[in-house]
């Protein structure tokens, strides 16, 4: 079976994806103030983010891999990756910039329990829906055709309306369970699923206009 390309979707964009505020007790620091702390060296700074990103972050670990334990490894080690990171970077939005910390490391664990034979979450599912609208590929040649790929793919996100956006984005970025998106995005499933099935027959024509082979 030829492995489809792995293509990274603009993470900025996921701002255009409707996402709950976190729950929590206290009032939580400003993003900004969070920033500071890492910038200070301040251990606080892990807590804090922990205390306002722990449940979206682990949303994120859980929609990748199964096990619960590797669930909290990687969240965790998305704190270890923001200390290590700040300074010298300074992020414009700081939930994203976890975000995208957490979903490459449940990537990397869902490739390592994938060669290992272990069962992941609903990744697996999400990308075998997304295969029908990109190409194959079967060696590194392909890599400069996965960059352009990967261009075009952000440039289609532009065009949608925020709600298809954001439900694709769900889908296929956060690789949210159907029913997830739904409860989320106060549809249906079946409406849910008929966004996503219009957007992927939309980004396949859209790719085969820009000249792309699928």
């Amino acid at each position: 079976m030829e492995r489809q390309q792995t293509v990274r979707l603009d993470w900025r964009q996921a701002d255009r994806a409707p996402e709950r505020a976190e729950k929590g007790g206290r009032k939580a620091l400003e993003d900004q103030t969070i920033i500071e702390l890492y910038w200070r060296r301040d251990e606080e700074a892990v807590r804090a983010t922990a205390e306002k990103y722990g449940g979206y972050c682990r949303s994120i670990a859980r929609n990748f891999l199964a096990d619960r334990r590797d669930q909290e490894e990687c969240v965790n080690d998305t704190w270890v990756g923001a200390w290590n990171a700040m300074p010298p970077h300074r992020p414009g939005r700081l939930r994203l910039f976890l975000g995208k910390i957490t979903r490459s490391l449940a990537c990397d664990a869902l490739r390592s329990q994938t060669a290992a034979k272990r069962g992941g979450g609903a990744y697996p599912e999400a990308l075998e829906e997304l295969s029908e609208c990109l190409p194959a590929a079967s060696d590194v040649d392909r890599a400069v055709e996965g960059r352009e790929l990967e261009r075009l793919i952000n440039r289609f996100l532009h065009t949608l309306p925020e709600r298809a956006c954001g439900v694709f984005l769900r889908r296929y970025w956060y690789a949210e369970p159907l029913e997830a998106i739904a409860e989320r995005c106060g549809m249906g499933e079946g409406a849910v699923k008929s966004s996503l099935f219009r957007t992927r027959r939309k980004l396949r024509a859209y790719l085969e206009k820009e000249g792309i082979a699928l």
